[in-house]
């Protein structure tokens, strides 16, 4: 099913579910039913609903990052060598495969992709640039830019 297929059919009970479960994954039917104007019932069955269409993929926790020893994050922009469908397959699967990249975004502008690392307390970013990033297959130029403090996340 196409995304705009998934999303044209939403209603405005299922959108107000949505906003409610993305400042709240835990919400209870019944909390939800209550912020949208449903019985906990509909509510519940509803939420069912959009997780089998695919618009609700999965729920996740938020762990504080003191907790994961985590050193830091780098945002990297990736250019690629070429445009080639098969280079963006190659790197794409590289991306996939390394436990160090977080998030893997092909971007629209002058990178072609962002790749989120966060650094754990045995993870240096020279590693993860000298044995990860470099030898990547497709890379022809990479750009790291280091969080200061996130502001907002989710």
């Amino acid at each position: 099913m196409a995304n705009s297929d998934k999303f044209s059919d939403l209603d405005s009970f299922d959108r107000e579910l949505i906003k409610v479960l993305r400042s709240d994954a835990r919400a209870t039917s019944a909390d939800l039913g209550e912020a949208v104007g449903l019985s906990p019932s509909a509510a519940h069955r509803r939420v069912k609903i959009l997780e089998q269409k695919g618009v609700i993929t999965g729920y996740r926790a938020v762990i504080a990052e003191n907790v994961q020893g985590k050193q830091g994050t780098v945002f990297v922009h990736v250019t690629l060598t070429d445009q080639r469908r098969e280079t963006f397959e190659k790197f794409e699967k590289a991306a996939l495969a390394c436990a160090a990249i977080e998030e893997c975004h092909l971007m629209s502008g002058e990178a072609d992709y962002l790749l989120k690392i966060v650094l754990r307390e045995s993870l240096s970013y020279e590693d993860v640039h000298r044995d990860v990033l470099s030898i990547m297959p497709g890379v022809s130029k990479l750009a790291s830019s280091f969080s200061i403090r996130t502001v907002k996340m989710g």
